[in-house]
Protein backbone atom coordinates (compact mmCIF):
# COMPACT_ATOMS: atom_id res chain seq x y z
CA UNK A 1 0.00 0.00 0.00
CA UNK A 2 2.30 2.61 -0.73
CA UNK A 3 3.64 4.33 -4.54
CA UNK A 4 7.22 2.21 -3.81
CA UNK A 5 8.64 -0.10 -5.56
CA UNK A 6 6.19 -3.14 -5.69
CA UNK A 7 6.91 -6.55 -7.20
CA UNK A 8 4.72 -6.89 -10.41
CA UNK A 9 1.49 -9.64 -9.53
CA UNK A 10 1.37 -11.21 -12.77
CA UNK A 11 -0.61 -14.27 -11.31
CA UNK A 12 -2.89 -11.75 -10.47
CA UNK A 13 -6.84 -13.13 -11.85
CA UNK A 14 -7.91 -9.95 -13.60
CA UNK A 15 -10.22 -11.49 -15.92
CA UNK A 16 -12.08 -14.02 -14.05
CA UNK A 17 -12.29 -11.79 -10.81
CA UNK A 18 -13.87 -9.05 -13.72
CA UNK A 19 -16.45 -11.74 -14.59
CA UNK A 20 -17.56 -12.02 -10.95
CA UNK A 21 -18.80 -8.21 -11.08
CA UNK A 22 -21.86 -8.06 -13.74
CA UNK A 23 -21.98 -4.20 -13.98
CA UNK A 24 -18.26 -4.02 -15.68
CA UNK A 25 -20.21 -5.94 -18.83
CA UNK A 26 -22.39 -2.37 -19.45
CA UNK A 27 -21.64 0.46 -21.41
CA UNK A 28 -22.18 3.94 -20.63
CA UNK A 29 -22.61 6.49 -23.12
CA UNK A 30 -21.71 4.24 -26.02
CA UNK A 31 -19.05 3.26 -24.34
CA UNK A 32 -17.32 0.27 -21.85
CA UNK A 33 -17.55 1.51 -18.17
CA UNK A 34 -14.39 2.53 -17.24
CA UNK A 35 -14.91 2.72 -13.06
CA UNK A 36 -12.60 5.25 -11.43
CA UNK A 37 -15.05 5.54 -8.51
CA UNK A 38 -14.40 2.63 -6.19
CA UNK A 39 -13.57 4.79 -2.62
CA UNK A 40 -17.02 6.31 -2.85
CA UNK A 41 -19.07 2.86 -3.43
CA UNK A 42 -17.43 -0.29 -4.87
CA UNK A 43 -19.19 -2.43 -7.32
CA UNK A 44 -20.48 -5.78 -5.70
CA UNK A 45 -19.48 -8.78 -7.08
CA UNK A 46 -22.46 -11.93 -8.20
CA UNK A 47 -21.67 -13.73 -4.85
CA UNK A 48 -22.74 -10.89 -2.80
CA UNK A 49 -25.85 -9.86 -5.27
CA UNK A 50 -26.91 -13.86 -5.00
CA UNK A 51 -26.69 -13.60 -1.03
CA UNK A 52 -29.19 -10.65 -0.63
CA UNK A 53 -31.10 -12.30 -3.59
CA UNK A 54 -31.79 -15.56 -1.44
CA UNK A 55 -32.39 -14.00 1.53
CA UNK A 56 -35.79 -12.25 0.30
CA UNK A 57 -36.48 -15.56 -2.08
CA UNK A 58 -36.11 -17.93 0.78
CA UNK A 59 -34.87 -16.81 4.24
CA UNK A 60 -37.00 -13.91 4.86
CA UNK A 61 -38.38 -13.59 8.61
CA UNK A 62 -37.31 -11.42 11.56
CA UNK A 63 -34.42 -12.09 13.83
CA UNK A 64 -33.74 -12.37 17.36
CA UNK A 65 -37.14 -12.46 17.57
CA UNK A 66 -38.98 -15.83 16.74
CA UNK A 67 -39.54 -19.81 17.50
CA UNK A 68 -40.74 -20.65 14.44
CA UNK A 69 -38.08 -22.05 11.88
CA UNK A 70 -37.07 -19.14 9.33
CA UNK A 71 -36.59 -16.88 12.03
CA UNK A 72 -34.04 -19.19 14.07
CA UNK A 73 -32.62 -20.14 10.48
CA UNK A 74 -31.76 -16.43 9.65
CA UNK A 75 -30.87 -15.44 12.99
CA UNK A 76 -28.07 -18.04 13.20
CA UNK A 77 -27.27 -16.79 9.61
CA UNK A 78 -27.02 -13.12 10.65
CA UNK A 79 -24.90 -14.20 14.04
CA UNK A 80 -22.57 -16.07 11.36
CA UNK A 81 -21.81 -12.63 9.48
CA UNK A 82 -21.14 -11.08 12.69
CA UNK A 83 -18.70 -13.77 13.50
CA UNK A 84 -17.21 -13.17 9.73
CA UNK A 85 -16.68 -9.33 10.60
CA UNK A 86 -15.09 -10.32 14.13
CA UNK A 87 -12.69 -12.59 12.66
CA UNK A 88 -12.04 -10.21 9.61
CA UNK A 89 -11.04 -7.14 12.00
CA UNK A 90 -9.27 -10.04 14.75
CA UNK A 91 -11.57 -8.44 17.50
CA UNK A 92 -11.74 -10.53 20.85
CA UNK A 93 -15.29 -11.44 21.17
CA UNK A 94 -18.45 -11.23 18.52
CA UNK A 95 -20.23 -9.09 20.98
CA UNK A 96 -17.67 -6.37 20.10
CA UNK A 97 -18.92 -6.01 16.58
CA UNK A 98 -22.25 -3.50 16.23
CA UNK A 99 -23.89 -3.46 13.17
CA UNK A 100 -24.64 0.53 11.60
CA UNK A 101 -26.06 1.84 8.71
CA UNK A 102 -22.38 2.85 8.14
CA UNK A 103 -19.35 4.87 9.06
CA UNK A 104 -21.49 7.87 9.28
CA UNK A 105 -23.74 6.28 11.68
CA UNK A 106 -21.16 4.33 13.61
CA UNK A 107 -19.08 7.44 14.33
CA UNK A 108 -22.40 9.29 15.02
CA UNK A 109 -23.20 6.55 17.50
CA UNK A 110 -19.78 6.59 19.62
CA UNK A 111 -20.11 11.00 19.54
CA UNK A 112 -23.43 10.04 20.98
CA UNK A 113 -23.25 7.54 23.27
CA UNK A 114 -19.38 8.27 24.30
CA UNK A 115 -20.01 12.08 24.67
CA UNK A 116 -22.76 11.53 26.83
CA UNK A 117 -21.04 9.90 29.38
CA UNK A 118 -17.64 11.13 29.03
CA UNK A 119 -17.59 14.95 27.44
CA UNK A 120 -17.89 17.61 29.26
CA UNK A 121 -17.24 21.47 29.52
CA UNK A 122 -13.81 22.81 28.24
CA UNK A 123 -12.74 19.23 27.17
CA UNK A 124 -11.39 18.61 23.89
CA UNK A 125 -11.50 16.69 21.10
CA UNK A 126 -8.76 15.77 18.73
CA UNK A 127 -9.42 15.37 14.94
CA UNK A 128 -7.30 15.97 11.70
CA UNK A 129 -7.38 18.25 8.86
CA UNK A 130 -8.21 15.25 6.78
CA UNK A 131 -10.97 14.14 7.48
CA UNK A 132 -14.15 13.10 5.85
CA UNK A 133 -17.43 15.32 6.96
CA UNK A 134 -18.50 12.30 8.46
CA UNK A 135 -15.54 12.24 11.01
CA UNK A 136 -15.99 16.10 11.78
CA UNK A 137 -19.72 16.87 12.05
CA UNK A 138 -20.60 14.80 14.89
CA UNK A 139 -17.54 15.80 16.79
CA UNK A 140 -18.28 19.71 15.75
CA UNK A 141 -21.70 19.35 17.03
CA UNK A 142 -20.78 17.76 20.34
CA UNK A 143 -18.38 20.43 20.88
CA UNK A 144 -21.27 23.13 20.48
CA UNK A 145 -23.78 21.42 22.69
CA UNK A 146 -21.39 20.50 25.29
CA UNK A 147 -18.79 23.11 25.13
CA UNK A 148 -15.60 21.38 24.99
CA UNK A 149 -13.12 22.72 22.61
CA UNK A 150 -12.24 20.80 18.69
CA UNK A 151 -8.78 20.58 18.38
CA UNK A 152 -7.22 19.77 14.83
CA UNK A 153 -3.92 17.70 13.49
CA UNK A 154 -2.29 19.80 10.77
CA UNK A 155 -1.26 18.37 7.23
CA UNK A 156 2.10 18.41 5.50
CA UNK A 157 1.78 20.01 1.94
CA UNK A 158 2.87 16.16 0.77
CA UNK A 159 -0.38 15.18 3.08
CA UNK A 160 0.49 13.43 5.74
CA UNK A 161 -0.14 14.02 8.96
CA UNK A 162 2.49 16.26 10.90
CA UNK A 163 3.08 14.41 13.69
CA UNK A 164 4.77 16.77 16.22
CA UNK A 165 2.07 18.98 16.02
CA UNK A 166 -0.57 15.71 17.44
CA UNK A 167 1.84 15.05 20.32
CA UNK A 168 1.55 18.59 21.05
CA UNK A 169 -2.62 18.67 20.87
CA UNK A 170 -2.52 15.74 23.81
CA UNK A 171 -3.62 16.84 26.75
CA UNK A 172 -5.10 15.97 30.37
CA UNK A 173 -7.91 17.90 28.69
CA UNK A 174 -8.39 15.34 25.66
CA UNK A 175 -11.07 13.00 25.69
CA UNK A 176 -10.60 11.24 22.20
CA UNK A 177 -9.01 11.43 19.69
CA UNK A 178 -10.76 10.27 16.26
CA UNK A 179 -8.90 9.84 12.92
CA UNK A 180 -8.92 8.39 9.38
CA UNK A 181 -7.32 5.34 9.04
CA UNK A 182 -6.62 6.55 5.24
CA UNK A 183 -7.63 9.63 3.49
CA UNK A 184 -10.70 9.27 0.98
CA UNK A 185 -8.78 12.23 -0.90
CA UNK A 186 -5.35 11.91 -0.73
CA UNK A 187 -4.84 8.43 -0.13
CA UNK A 188 -2.32 9.00 2.76
CA UNK A 189 -2.03 5.89 4.90
CA UNK A 190 -1.81 7.51 8.44
CA UNK A 191 0.58 6.14 10.99
CA UNK A 192 -2.68 5.25 13.49
CA UNK A 193 -0.51 2.40 15.97
CA UNK A 194 1.57 5.62 16.77
CA UNK A 195 -1.39 8.03 17.38
CA UNK A 196 -3.01 5.24 19.37
CA UNK A 197 0.39 4.74 21.29
CA UNK A 198 0.40 8.37 22.17
CA UNK A 199 -2.77 8.90 23.28
CA UNK A 200 -2.80 5.51 25.27
CA UNK A 201 0.08 6.86 27.04
CA UNK A 202 -2.39 9.81 28.50
CA UNK A 203 -5.12 7.19 28.54
CA UNK A 204 -7.11 8.64 25.59
CA UNK A 205 -9.16 6.66 23.95
CA UNK A 206 -9.26 6.05 20.02
CA UNK A 207 -11.48 5.98 17.35
CA UNK A 208 -10.28 4.93 13.94
CA UNK A 209 -12.28 5.57 10.64
CA UNK A 210 -11.86 2.52 8.27
CA UNK A 211 -14.03 3.50 5.59
CA UNK A 212 -10.68 3.14 3.39
CA UNK A 213 -8.37 1.04 5.25
CA UNK A 214 -10.85 -2.16 4.92
CA UNK A 215 -11.03 -2.19 1.01
CA UNK A 216 -7.20 -2.09 0.93
CA UNK A 217 -5.67 -4.20 3.78
CA UNK A 218 -6.16 -6.49 6.15
CA UNK A 219 -7.21 -4.63 9.58
CA UNK A 220 -6.45 -6.36 13.55
CA UNK A 221 -8.43 -4.22 15.82
CA UNK A 222 -6.31 -6.04 18.62
CA UNK A 223 -3.06 -5.45 17.13
CA UNK A 224 -3.79 -1.81 16.33
CA UNK A 225 -5.64 -1.51 20.25
CA UNK A 226 -7.54 0.87 19.03
CA UNK A 227 -10.71 1.54 21.26
CA UNK A 228 -13.44 1.96 18.12
CA UNK A 229 -13.42 1.05 14.39
CA UNK A 230 -15.87 1.25 11.70
CA UNK A 231 -16.67 0.92 7.89
CA UNK A 232 -19.29 0.95 5.53
CA UNK A 233 -19.72 -2.75 3.94
CA UNK A 234 -20.56 -0.75 0.64
CA UNK A 235 -17.32 0.16 -0.15
CA UNK A 236 -16.07 -3.27 0.96
CA UNK A 237 -18.17 -4.77 -1.85
CA UNK A 238 -21.15 -5.51 0.17
CA UNK A 239 -24.38 -3.56 0.49
CA UNK A 240 -25.35 -0.22 1.19
CA UNK A 241 -27.12 0.54 4.10
CA UNK A 242 -25.02 -1.40 6.46
CA UNK A 243 -21.62 -0.90 8.42
CA UNK A 244 -19.45 -1.59 11.30
CA UNK A 245 -18.84 -0.82 14.43
CA UNK A 246 -16.16 -2.54 16.57
CA UNK A 247 -15.69 -1.00 20.04
CA UNK A 248 -13.82 -2.44 23.14
CA UNK A 249 -16.27 -4.53 25.02
CA UNK A 250 -15.12 -2.40 28.39
CA UNK A 251 -15.52 0.68 26.98
CA UNK A 252 -19.38 -0.37 24.97
CA UNK A 253 -20.91 -1.80 28.69
CA UNK A 254 -20.25 1.17 30.37
CA UNK A 255 -21.77 3.58 27.47
CA UNK A 256 -25.53 4.47 27.06
CA UNK A 257 -27.48 2.70 24.46
CA UNK A 258 -27.48 5.25 21.19
CA UNK A 259 -30.77 4.26 20.25
CA UNK A 260 -33.76 2.60 22.04
CA UNK A 261 -37.00 0.24 21.08
CA UNK A 262 -37.16 -3.18 19.81
CA UNK A 263 -34.38 -5.54 20.33
CA UNK A 264 -32.23 -3.39 23.19
CA UNK A 265 -33.72 -3.99 26.02
CA UNK A 266 -34.19 -7.32 28.41
CA UNK A 267 -37.28 -6.22 30.39
CA UNK A 268 -39.62 -3.33 29.99
CA UNK A 269 -42.01 -1.80 32.33
CA UNK A 270 -43.45 2.20 32.57
CA UNK A 271 -41.17 2.34 35.58
CA UNK A 272 -38.15 0.73 34.35
CA UNK A 273 -36.32 -0.47 31.37
CA UNK A 274 -33.44 -2.90 31.48
CA UNK A 275 -31.03 -2.61 28.29
CA UNK A 276 -29.77 -6.34 26.72
CA UNK A 277 -26.01 -7.27 26.82
CA UNK A 278 -23.91 -6.53 24.16
CA UNK A 279 -23.82 -5.76 20.71
CA UNK A 280 -28.00 -5.68 21.00
CA UNK A 281 -28.09 -2.74 23.44
CA UNK A 282 -27.31 -0.94 19.96
CA UNK A 283 -29.01 -2.63 17.67
CA UNK A 284 -32.59 -0.68 18.14
CA UNK A 285 -35.16 -1.91 15.69
CA UNK A 286 -35.49 -4.28 12.65
CA UNK A 287 -31.68 -4.58 11.57
CA UNK A 288 -30.36 -4.42 7.52
CA UNK A 289 -30.47 -8.54 7.63
CA UNK A 290 -30.11 -8.54 4.22
CA UNK A 291 -27.11 -6.31 3.95
CA UNK A 292 -25.48 -8.40 7.18
CA UNK A 293 -25.45 -11.06 4.91
CA UNK A 294 -24.08 -9.07 2.00
CA UNK A 295 -21.48 -8.14 4.34
CA UNK A 296 -20.51 -11.83 5.34
CA UNK A 297 -20.65 -13.00 1.72
CA UNK A 298 -18.38 -9.95 0.65
CA UNK A 299 -15.95 -10.40 3.19
CA UNK A 300 -15.52 -13.93 2.22
CA UNK A 301 -15.07 -13.51 -1.35
CA UNK A 302 -12.17 -11.02 -0.46
CA UNK A 303 -10.79 -13.67 1.74
CA UNK A 304 -11.20 -16.13 -0.86
CA UNK A 305 -9.33 -13.88 -3.66
CA UNK A 306 -6.23 -12.70 -0.77
CA UNK A 307 -6.01 -9.25 1.03
CA UNK A 308 -2.22 -9.14 0.52
CA UNK A 309 -2.99 -10.41 -3.25
CA UNK A 310 -5.18 -7.32 -3.22
CA UNK A 311 -2.93 -5.07 -2.00
CA UNK A 312 0.17 -5.77 -4.05
CA UNK A 313 -2.13 -5.72 -7.53
CA UNK A 314 -3.95 -2.71 -6.60
CA UNK A 315 0.11 -0.67 -5.24
CA UNK A 316 0.72 -1.56 -9.09
CA UNK A 317 -2.31 0.20 -10.67
CA UNK A 318 -1.68 3.32 -8.10
CA UNK A 319 2.10 3.32 -9.70
CA UNK A 320 1.28 3.00 -12.93
CA UNK A 321 -1.49 5.58 -12.81
CA UNK A 322 0.77 7.80 -11.09
CA UNK A 323 3.49 7.78 -13.45
CA UNK A 324 1.19 8.59 -16.05
CA UNK A 325 -0.44 11.46 -14.82
CA UNK A 326 2.37 13.16 -14.29
CA UNK A 327 3.68 12.98 -17.81
CA UNK A 328 0.43 14.35 -18.35
CA UNK A 329 0.99 18.66 -18.61
CA UNK A 330 -0.94 20.90 -16.47
CA UNK A 331 -1.88 17.97 -13.89
CA UNK A 332 -0.75 18.60 -10.31
CA UNK A 333 -1.43 15.57 -7.95
CA UNK A 334 -2.90 16.18 -4.50
CA UNK A 335 -1.19 14.10 -1.76
CA UNK A 336 1.73 12.74 -2.52
CA UNK A 337 2.63 11.10 0.87
CA UNK A 338 5.52 7.90 0.82
CA UNK A 339 2.33 5.52 2.08
CA UNK A 340 -0.78 5.45 -0.10
CA UNK A 341 -3.23 3.24 -1.06
CA UNK A 342 -4.12 3.13 -4.96
CA UNK A 343 -6.78 7.21 -4.46
CA UNK A 344 -4.80 9.83 -6.91
CA UNK A 345 -6.70 13.25 -6.44
CA UNK A 346 -5.61 15.89 -9.06
CA UNK A 347 -6.26 19.47 -10.01
CA UNK A 348 -5.37 21.25 -13.55
CA UNK A 349 -4.84 24.87 -13.63
CA UNK A 350 -7.83 26.93 -15.06
CA UNK A 351 -10.10 23.87 -15.88
CA UNK A 352 -12.57 23.22 -13.30
CA UNK A 353 -12.71 19.64 -11.95
CA UNK A 354 -16.51 19.42 -13.04
CA UNK A 355 -15.76 20.07 -16.40
CA UNK A 356 -13.47 17.51 -16.79
CA UNK A 357 -15.44 14.78 -14.74
CA UNK A 358 -18.37 15.52 -17.24
CA UNK A 359 -16.43 15.27 -20.42
CA UNK A 360 -14.67 12.04 -19.14
CA UNK A 361 -18.20 10.95 -18.60
CA UNK A 362 -19.31 11.11 -22.21
CA UNK A 363 -16.43 8.43 -22.54
CA UNK A 364 -17.60 6.28 -20.38
CA UNK A 365 -15.38 7.44 -17.57
CA UNK A 366 -15.99 7.66 -14.58
CA UNK A 367 -14.76 9.81 -12.24
CA UNK A 368 -15.48 11.59 -9.10
CA UNK A 369 -15.09 15.62 -8.98
CA UNK A 370 -15.88 17.69 -6.19
CA UNK A 371 -14.73 18.81 -2.08
CA UNK A 372 -15.11 14.82 -2.01
CA UNK A 373 -16.82 15.67 1.38
CA UNK A 374 -13.29 17.65 2.81
CA UNK A 375 -14.37 21.04 2.65
CA UNK A 376 -11.26 21.55 4.84
CA UNK A 377 -9.06 19.95 3.41
CA UNK A 378 -10.07 21.73 -0.11
CA UNK A 379 -8.79 24.85 2.48
CA UNK A 380 -6.01 23.42 3.27
CA UNK A 381 -5.05 23.26 -0.50
CA UNK A 382 -6.21 26.32 -1.55
CA UNK A 383 -8.74 24.58 -4.29
CA UNK A 384 -12.15 24.37 -4.24
CA UNK A 385 -12.24 20.88 -5.82
CA UNK A 386 -10.29 18.08 -7.40
CA UNK A 387 -10.73 15.12 -9.48
CA UNK A 388 -10.14 11.74 -7.84
CA UNK A 389 -9.51 8.05 -9.37
CA UNK A 390 -9.60 5.40 -6.97
CA UNK A 391 -8.78 1.93 -8.33
CA UNK A 392 -10.03 -1.16 -7.36
CA UNK A 393 -8.77 -4.80 -7.52
CA UNK A 394 -11.09 -4.95 -10.77
CA UNK A 395 -9.53 -2.08 -12.33
CA UNK A 396 -6.56 -2.76 -15.08
CA UNK A 397 -4.16 -0.79 -16.56
CA UNK A 398 -5.58 -1.20 -20.28
CA UNK A 399 -8.21 1.27 -18.20
CA UNK A 400 -5.68 3.34 -17.01
CA UNK A 401 -4.58 3.98 -20.66
CA UNK A 402 -7.62 4.84 -22.05
CA UNK A 403 -8.41 7.33 -18.93
CA UNK A 404 -5.10 9.37 -20.03
CA UNK A 405 -5.86 9.38 -23.59
CA UNK A 406 -9.62 10.26 -22.39
CA UNK A 407 -8.16 12.72 -19.98
CA UNK A 408 -6.07 14.52 -22.61
CA UNK A 409 -8.23 14.83 -24.46
CA UNK A 410 -10.85 16.92 -23.03
CA UNK A 411 -7.26 18.80 -21.88
CA UNK A 412 -6.94 19.84 -25.41
CA UNK A 413 -11.20 20.51 -25.47
CA UNK A 414 -11.13 22.98 -22.68
CA UNK A 415 -8.57 25.08 -23.02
Amino acid sequence: MSNSKTIPNTNFPIEKIREDFPILSRKVNGKALIYFDSASTAHKPQVVIDAIDAFYKYQNSNIHRGVHTLSQQITIEYEKARSIVQEHLNAKHAREIIFTKGTTDSINLVASSFGRKFIFEGDEIIISCMEHHSNILPWQQLCKERGAVLKVIPISDEGELVMDEYKKLLSDKTRIVAVTHISNVLGTINPVKEIIDLAHEKNIPVLIDGAQSVPHSSVDVQELDCDFYCFSAHKIYGPTGVGVLYGKESLLKIMPPYQTGGGTIETVTFEKTVFADLPLKFEAGTPHISGGLGLGAALNYLNEIGLKEISLYEDELLKYATEALNKVQGVKIIGTALHKVAVISFVIERLHPFDIGTILDQLGIAVRTGHHCTQPLMQRFGVAGMVRVSFSFYNTKDEINIFIKGLEKTISMLK
